[in-house]
């Protein structure tokens, strides 16, 4: 254990270790280090070739990367346009017959878009843009279920250069309104109403009470998908489908300078004051294309991509949307829940469309363990060649459970690090060369630069620290809209000359990385510094737990106490004592709960994500805050009412 209790506590480490199937191997783009040589050798050249390589340029660039501190620009005297570079220069060499999406309803409906397809509908939906108003330079805000037309929204914007922020469709009227109006967007994309769970959830109902709440909005786009009652506001509101029947077939894709803003995407802060992510364009669409293609291994001509995130988040932007299709993929768009009509939904679906490569959550990798081995038994998962997890640190049970259950032992999983603010995959194996750990997400991908420091800011070779960033890369994010002050304070001002977003990390003796989580989900015992990742793991290898969530409790005695919460596998029982010595026989006594609290569900939001901020209020006593993106708020309720007991002690 570490004499600094200033840094995180690096208290276990995984021995288990899987080498890339030869078979794998064989086709793989990238089977040894000769591209990881490469971007050491040279930083920017390496970024340079695949721009140029990856992209077609309309005019070329010959500055790469300007840095200035905490500001990059790159291939700034380049023009390009993202919409030309997923769509059209597939049509024009031929393979406008190719799917991009097999999109599925959750109701079982079905669509099948072809790029053609959908270069037609982009084209006719940024003239309805321009219609509308909407020029180079503006704001256009999409809170629009997982259907095509969100695609479809996003990448008109990017054709006429308007900037789109778009907004998940689960999230509340008011946080809707706040990124309206930050933006000061002046045309809204919504529908009537999307499926979940077997039912219609009201979309344009929230719409109308967020637009109630903002000045800039002068036109409502309204997809009809749900066909449930809504009210239009004459002059405002407009049918989707009625504006497309009238709009002109062709819109030529304008190009755009490398730096013109592409998107904002708003991610919460410690102010309660969501921030605006810029991201531009050449860089994103430089970083986005190569990793999909060489962290996924993406082969056209045979694979079929499935990742399951929603449009609203960075994942949806960037693996979903702009680097698929500038790689000419052919994907799987769902609407809906993974377990509707039954918990076997997903593995359905992944055996219906043959899909190659699956990309999802830890928090739904758990909740799949939860529901037993017996729902993806029941379908043939055999197409499957590559897995990968994104959003959080995947514990080494669920790691072990999805290469075995989902991957059927023959699958490499990429286990990927990477936020909102850095555009695309920063940490990850290489699925063709990378011996990987279950829970670690291994090395930098090549042209990132990646350091451990401790709290002063020095460089950690092993054991826990602060994951930093060392070098700029394409698609980092160029600010924070409106607020460039609390872009330096956020991003800048922890390490000097570091980028640093607030996550903890470990390094073991083969120099493998493993993320710990925020920081602000490490936990102070007693000066001991530990990750809620790492007691959360311990927790869920037990056989009998299904899924874990850890929050530090302020505590008169340690500092803080750890607090567990665990959702058990169907049919098993375990008592707290024995999931308490089991923690410490994984990790120590140090990290065993003070207190672990049994419940059938965790409260997350409507994504899937653990809302450990709640569960910290309900562990303290605090009033909840803000519960409007919960799936499920009755879930806080009960946590409540258990926690009203007296917590155990040693």
């Amino acid at each position: 254990m570490s004499d600094n209790l200033q840094a995180i506590e690096a208290l276990s480490y995984e021995q288990r270790k899987f080498s890339p199937p030869p078979t794998f191997v064989q086709s793989a783009h990238v089977s040894d280090m000769s591209l990881y040589d490469e971007a050491a050798a040279d930083h920017e050249g390496f970024w340079a070739r695949q721009a140029r390589e990856l992209l077609d340029w309309s005019v070329p660039f010959t500055q790469v990367c300007e840095w200035d501190l905490p500001y990059s620009e790159w291939f700034a005297d380049g023009k390009l346009n993202v919409s030309f570079n997923c769509l059209d220069r597939h049509v024009l060499a031929g393979r406008g017959d190719k799917v991009a999406f097999y999109w599925e309803g959750e109701p079982g409906d079905s669509r099948v878009v072809t790029y053609s397809d959908l270069l037609d509908e982009v084209q006719k939906f940024a003239n309805v843009l321009k219609s509308l108003g909407v020029a180079k330079g503006d704001r256009v805000n999409i809170y629009l279920p997982m259907i095509p037309e969100a695609a479809v929204a996003m990448l008109a914007c990017a054709r006429i250069g308007a900037a789109h922020s778009v907004v998940f469709g689960g999230f509340s009227s008011q946080a809707l309104a706040d990124r309206i109006n930050d933006a000061e967007a002046k045309v809204l994309i919504t529908a009537d109403g999307g499926w979940r769970r077997g039912e219609v959830f009201p979309l344009k109902n929230q719409a109308d009470d967020a637009v109630k709440l903002t000045t800039t909005i002068e036109h409502v786009v309204v997809v009809k998908r749900g066909n449930n009652d809504i009210a239009m506001q004459s002059g405002r509101d407009h049918w989707y489908h009625e504006l497309m029947a009238k709009a002109d077939d062709v819109c030529v894709a304008e190009p755009m300078d490398a730096e013109q803003l592409l998107f904002l995407l708003y991610t919460s802060g410690t102010t309660g004051k969501p921030k605006g992510i810029m991201h531009t364009t050449g860089g994103y669409l430089t970083h986005v294309t190569y990793t999909f293609k060489y962290v996924f291994d993406h082969h056209p001509e045979t694979d079929i991509f499935w990742c399951t995130a929603d449009v609203g988040w960075i994942t949806g932007h960037s693996y979903i949307v702009y680097g698929p299709l500038a790689n000419g993929a052919t994907q799987v768009m769902y609407e809906g829940v993974p377990n509707f009509p039954a918990n076997d939904r997903m593995w359905s679906i992944i055996e219906k469309y043959k899909a190659t490569i699956f990309y999802t959550a830890p928090t739904a990798i758990r909740t799949f363990m939860k529901w037993g081995t017996q729902e993806p038994a029941k379908h043939d998962l055999s197409s499957l060649r590559l897995i990968g997890s994104v959003g959080e640190p995947i514990n080494p049970e669920a790691w072990m459970w999805y290469q075995e259950n989902i991957g059927g032992g023959k699958c490499p999983i990429i286990d990927t690090w990477w936020q909102t603010e850095t555009g695309g995959i920063m940490i990850s194996p290489l699925p063709g060369v990378t011996v990987t750990k279950p829970g670690s997400a291994t090395f930098p991908v090549p042209g990132v630069g990646a350091e451990l420091v401790d709290e002063e800011g020095n460089h950690v070779s092993k054991g826990g620290g602060y994951l930093t960033l060392t070098k700029p890369w394409p698609g980092m994010l160029r600010g924070i809209w409106g607020d460039q002050k609390r872009y330096r304070e956020t991003y800048w001002s922890r390490f000097a000359g570091r980028y640093f977003a607030g996550d903890g990390a470990k390094l073991d003796d083969d120099g493998y990385l493993w993320l710990l989580g925020r920081v602000d989900d490490v936990m102070n015992v007693s000066g001991h510094r530990i990750s809620t990742t790492e007691v959360e793991s311990a927790l869920v290898s037990h056989p009998s737990v299904a899924e874990a969530a850890v929050v530090g409790a302020n505590d008169a005695m340690t500092g803080q106490a750890i607090i567990a919460y665990v959702t058990l596998r169907g049919g098993l029982e375990v008592n707290e004592q024995v999931l308490r010595e089991h923690v410490a026989t994984e990790i120590g006594s140090i990290a065993k709960p003070k207190a672990i609290y049994f419940t059938p569900d965790l409260p997350k939001t409507r994504s899937g994500k653990i809302m450990r901020r709640l569960l910290r209020d309900v562990a303290e006593g605090r009033n909840l805050g803000d519960t409007s993106t919960l799936a499920d708020v009755s879930v806080v309720s009960e946590l409540q009412r258990r926690a009203a007991e007296t917590p155990s002690e040693d």
